[in-house]
C-alpha cells in the first residue's frame, strides 16, 4: 500500500472564529500554530502542528458542528488533560466504550467533536 499515514486533519469553523481556536488549539490543548501558505491564507483558518501530526481549521461560511465525525487523538495524562478543558470552561464528557483505552469527548469553541483516548 501506497500511503504512509496522515499529512493532517481538516476541521471547519464558522468565519471570525480564528482568535477562538487559537485560544483553544494553542493556549489549552499546546498546539504550535504554524503559518498558512499565503494564497491560501486569504481564505482565513488556522493551522496548528502538534506531535507528529497537523489540524488545519479551514473556514466554512455555512459551518455546521458534525455530530459523530471526529479527529481522535492520543495522548498521554488523560486525567490532566480532562482538567485543563474543564478549568478552561469546556466539558468533558467520559466513555468507556473503546476497549483498551480510557477516553473522552470534548468540543472545540466552534463545536467540533474531538476524542482523546489514553491506552488502558
Amino acid at each position: 500500500m501506497p500511503i504512509k499515514g496522515y499529512h493532517h486533519v481538516q476541521i471547519a469553523a464558522p468565519a471570525g472564529s480564528e482568535d477562538a481556536m487559537r485560544a483553544f488549539y494553542a493556549g489549552v490543548l499546546g498546539f504550535t500554530e504554524i503559518p498558512k501558505p499565503p494564497e491560501l491564507a486569504k481564505r482565513g483558518g488556522v493551522w496548528f502542528r502538534g506531535p507528529g501530526l497537523e489540524l488545519h481549521v479551514g473556514v466554512d461560511p455555512e459551518f455546521r458542528a458534525p455530530k459523530k465525525a471526529h479527529p481522535a487523538f492520543l495522548v498521554d495524562g488523560l486525567d490532566a488533560l480532562a482538567g485543563d478543558l474543564r478549568a478552561a470552561g469546556h466539558e468533558v464528557i467520559p466513555d468507556g466504550l473503546f476497549p483498551g483505552y480510557r477516553r473522552f469527548y470534548a468540543t472545540d469553541p466552534a463545536g467540533n467533536r474531538l476524542e482523546f483516548l489514553q491506552p488502558a
